[in-house]
């Protein structure tokens, strides 16, 4: 096939990923795509994207993409449907939720969703028509909500050095984070940092990575010990004298009663709580203290635990001590998430929230769904939702109880998708979704910082309509008033910018992005934390962050009892990791990434599997009091504890042999202080299948 006018058109990766990659599509015609490459002229990006988007014709062309609105015609689960017109589908939607209304109140009904595959405009008017009608509120928990409190108790905001500063680095330490499969990004500023200044790479992370593999040094911790590994590097700053003692006076809250609580949480304190030798304990101390220019990228992997938060305080410590932050390419960064200050009144129509409506924790839809009091309260059951950009029932815990509640007969279920995932196999109407090439948003990074526009690059495919088409056709039906149901998506963008002071949306689209670093100062808190006091808080006013946060210690600390620790009938922790082509539960249907991710195995080291009797191949269950999976087993001899275990990606639930999928086997649990799903802080039995 021959294209005329082909070209490259800018636009922004949407997939819950802090890169928020800059790229440039080819656009073969008004219908297809060809390459996608990152934007080399954006000095974060600087050319390079992940092999799963680098491949995203194949999941734009996708002979399984949803063409059609379909209403199911079978028992739920049965995969039956029809194809329905889309005035016949919203109909159903709108009816069935004005039903659910009349039957057991507005709160019956509960808009569900999350980052998935949208920018802003298209992820949040769902909340516009949730705060109109007043539907069940979402607190949003299930990504990040731990780890940020944990940065935020010490700095008292998500910004922090610039991650471009990596490459200007001697030392960078990626810890909870694997960029060389989740942010390829990291990587460039790291590799470059290495040619240009011989830089060493540490990683910490329970297991061997892709990043962990090309590290100098890396610390393969127990799960949930973090804090403690974080304390006896602290100490041993204290105690050889890498501390920073102006620096300390004049930035930090309490050092001398830090430096007191530490004299016992030394290497031979930590050492049988994280697994890890005291010998390479002292040795990450020293080689961290002797650096100035040091970098901790603290990553994700921190909220996956009950005791997240206090462990990434923990570590968000270690360059307060040293007074890393007052050099370039020293400090720490985990998120942008404090640096945009815009209104969000329109795009999510605050202006309608009504504080009195309940609230139901996202990370707790298993619950939810199934009728918990503790999550209801006294209102109504949920009888009626909408989702969009989520797949809870993999991506959720306590999967096998999600599946329950989704598959009530008295649940009505409205699922916007791109393609038939395990949730919209469970819908009553499923709608085709667009893709971020068939509609316009922006983007606000997480793990950079620039505001971006992505624009419509071609048609939708099939009848897909994108999210803002669907809430304001809803919003009509239901008699949901509001003037964002009356705005184009490109009239928001506008809004939204005027009110940040940005240049206008017209003005950033021509320059491709628009920077909003803050200046060196700033993200080095050279002129004070924003805190109170304007101090790093070594002592952590956890209550300020919510209720839960009574439970959390101000010093740094190991919180045994808050995890899921090993026993006689669990012996084993279990992580449940990102994998290298999939993110979340995306891509799992592209043929590539089927093909290179084959099939999900567990990892189990090679002392493990001698006792047990298991050899690579072998189909075992795993399980705990939530359930079990079948999955074989994948012997690795290194660079992983015994008794840890790794399961990579989350699957969909036919991928495993009794098809139930990994998180059949995570709890819903809530970390403090705030919230969060606790994904990576499981224990489970182990047995041959």
């Amino acid at each position: 096939m021959t294209f005329s006018n082909i070209e490259f058109v800018s636009t922004v990766c949407p997939h819950d990923c802090p890169s928020t990659c800059a790229l440039e599509v080819e656009r073969l015609d008004a219908r297809r795509i060809g390459k996608v490459r990152g934007a080399r002229d954006n000095d974060y990006t600087a050319g390079v994207i992940c092999a799963k988007v680098a491949r995203y014709q194949e999941r734009e062309h996708h002979p399984g993409r949803l063409r059609t609105p379909l209403q199911r015609v079978g028992e739920k689960a049965s995969g039956e449907f029809r194809e329905i017109s889309w005035t016949n589908a919203l109909d159903e939607v709108a009816n069935a939720f004005l039903h659910a209304e009349q039957a057991h109140g507005s709160e019956a009904v509960w808009p569900y969703f999350y980052a998935g595959t949208m920018g802003l405009v298209q992820r949040f008017g769902i909340n516009r028509l949730r705060h109109v009608k007043r539907y069940s509120g979402q607190l949003e928990t299930i990504c990040s909500s731990a780890a940020r409190a944990g940065f935020s108790a010490g700095t008292g905001a998500c910004i922090g050095t610039d991650p471009r500063e990596m490459a200007e680095s001697d030392l960078i330490v990626c810890w909870g984070v694997n960029p060389a499969s989740t942010q390829v990004n990291v990587m460039t500023h790291v590799s470059r940092a290495r040619k240009e200044r011989s830089a060493k790479l540490v990683v910490v992370d329970p297991y061997r990575t892709r990043t962990a593999k090309v590290a100098d040094l890396h610390l393969p911790l127990r799960p949930g010990t973090d804090g403690a590994l974080a304390c006896a590097v602290m100490h041993v700053l204290f105690r050889e004298g890498f501390a920073d003692r102006d620096y300390l006076a004049e930035y930090t809250d309490d050092p001398k009663n830090l430096e007191q609580h530490l004299l016992s949480r030394g290497p031979d304190w930590a050492a049988p709580i994280t697994g890890l030798a005291s010998e390479h304990i002292i040795e990450f101390a020293r080689l961290y203290g002797s650096t100035e220019r040091s970098f901790l990228r603290l990553g994700y992997g921190f909220t996956r635990s009950r005791n997240g938060a206090a462990n990434m305080h923990a570590a968000s410590c270690l360059p307060a001590i040293t007074g890393a932050w007052k050099h370039r390419g020293g400090g720490a960064f985990f998120s942008y998430g404090s640096l945009y200050n815009y209104d969000q009144t329109l795009l999510q129509g605050l202006d309608a929230l009504d504080p009195r409506v309940r609230v139901l924790d996202m990370s707790r839809i298993g619950p939810v769904l199934t009728g918990d009091k503790k999550d209801l309260g006294d209102g109504p059951p949920v009888t009626a939702a909408i989702m969009q950009n989520t797949n809870p029932a993999v991506v959720a815990p306590e999967s096998a109880k999600v599946n329950q509640g989704l598959r009530r007969e008295d649940f009505f279920l409205a699922v916007h998708e791109q393609f038939m995932t395990d949730t919209a196999k469970l819908a009553d109407i499923v709608l085709p979704a667009t893709t971020f090439l068939e509609h316009d948003d922006f983007y606000l990074a997480g793990g950079h910082s620039h505001v971006m526009i992505g624009s419509k690059v071609v048609t939708p495919f099939g009848e897909a309509r994108d999210n803002h088409d669907v809430i304001c056709s809803l919003a009509k039906r239901l008699g949901a008033k509001h003037r964002g149901f009356n705005m184009s998506v490109w009239q928001i963008i506008e809004e939204c910018f005027h009110s940040a002071g940005w240049p206008s949306a017209d003005e950033v689209k021509a320059m491709r992005w628009h920077d909003c670093a803050p200046s060196f100062e700033d993200g080095h808190f050279l002129n004070g934390f924003r805190t109170e006091d304007s101090k790093f808080h070594f002592r952590a006013n956890w209550k300020d962050f919510g209720e839960m946060g009574a439970e959390l210690p101000a010093f740094p600390n190991h919180l045994p009892e808050t995890i899921d620790e090993c026993n006689d009938a669990h012996p084993f922790r279990l992580v449940t990791a990102p994998a290298h082509n999939y993110l979340n539960s995306s891509f799992t249907e592209t043929e590539t990434s089927i093909k290179r991710e084959n099939r999900p195995t567990i990892m189990i080291t090679s002392d493990d599997a001698k006792s047990m009797g298991v050899e690579d191949g072998t189909w075992l269950r795993v399980g705990n009091d939530l359930g079990e999976i079948i999955v074989p087993a994948r012997i690795v001899k290194n660079g992983q504890l015994p008794g840890v275990v790794v399961i990579e990606s989350i699957w969909p639930n036919h991928a495993f042999e009794n098809g139930l999928g990994v998180n059949t086997l995570t709890s819903a649990d809530q970390a403090g202080p705030v919230g969060g799903a606790v994904f990576h802080d499981t224990s489970v039995w182990i047995r041959p299948a």
